[in-house]
């Protein structure tokens, strides 16, 4: 617990000084524990010190810890690849899923939601480096994309999601997630409704507040280096 407790401090001192530095408000950028492989006592330690949010990039494993964890009433949300098989799973389960990047995985979530809950919060995952083995839509296309999913019954649209490829330097760390932003903003000056830039991690969380992020995810800085699945 002493460990996890100075982690936790030490990752939102990192956020807060982010944000000064970039001439931001304290409590612009939320946190967002990144708990994959991460055990459910683990999990609850971090819940214990304040931590509510918390990502899970596969469907079983998360399911499971929603199960151990029911009594906290944490907010959920799932952060790895979509599958088509896996929507009904996440738009039951989960509150938020971050990388919706084609019309019928936000078309599938939809239909899936249970008309009585909350809407599910959706993110586009923007391929924002262009990488081939990387998922997200192309940054052309995420205009007309997040248009159309922000007319689908059962979501709300939030915002746009990132992952970038390494970079080598500082400069070099915020370029994408300059880009990002500014696909953001362009989206919101042509009418969609956006609130949310996830993106940023535990090497680069800096790089993508200076930039405009305001949600990072954050894992290995917060729980240690992740074991293998």
């Amino acid at each position: 617990m002493t460990n996890l407790r100075e982690s936790l401090t030490q990752v939102r001192e990192r956020i807060e000084r982010a944000c000064r530095a970039a001439g931001r408000p304290s409590g612009s950028v939320g946190l967002l524990a990144v708990s994959k492989t991460v055990g459910v006592d683990r999990v609850r330690a971090a819940a214990d010190l304040g931590q509510r949010a918390f990502g899970e990039n596969y469907l079983q494993e998360g399911l499971a810890k929603q199960d151990g964890l029911a009594d906290l009433g944490l907010e959920w949300h799932f952060i790895g690849p979509v599958q088509s098989n896996k929507t009904r799973d996440l738009a039951l389960h989960f509150d938020w899923v971050h990388g919706v990047d084609r019309l019928r995985i936000a078309q599938r979530l939809s239909e899936a939601r249970n008309p009585a809950r909350d809407p599910l919060q959706v993110c586009v995952q923007v391929n924002i480096s262009g990488e081939t083995r990387k998922s997200g839509c192309a940054p052309d296309d995420a205009p007309a994309l997040c248009e159309a999913i922000a007319a689908l019954p059962g979501l709300r649209l939030r915002g746009l999601m990132a992952i970038p490829a390494p970079a080598g330097c500082a400069d070099d760390a915020r370029a994408p997630y300059r880009r990002l932003r500014e696909l953001f903003d362009r989206i919101r000056a042509a009418g969609t409704p956006l609130d949310t830039i996830s993106a940023g991690m535990t090497d680069d969380l800096e790089a993508a507040i200076a930039e405009g992020s305001t949600l990072v995810r954050v894992g290995t800085a917060l729980f240690g280096k992740r074991n293998s699945t």
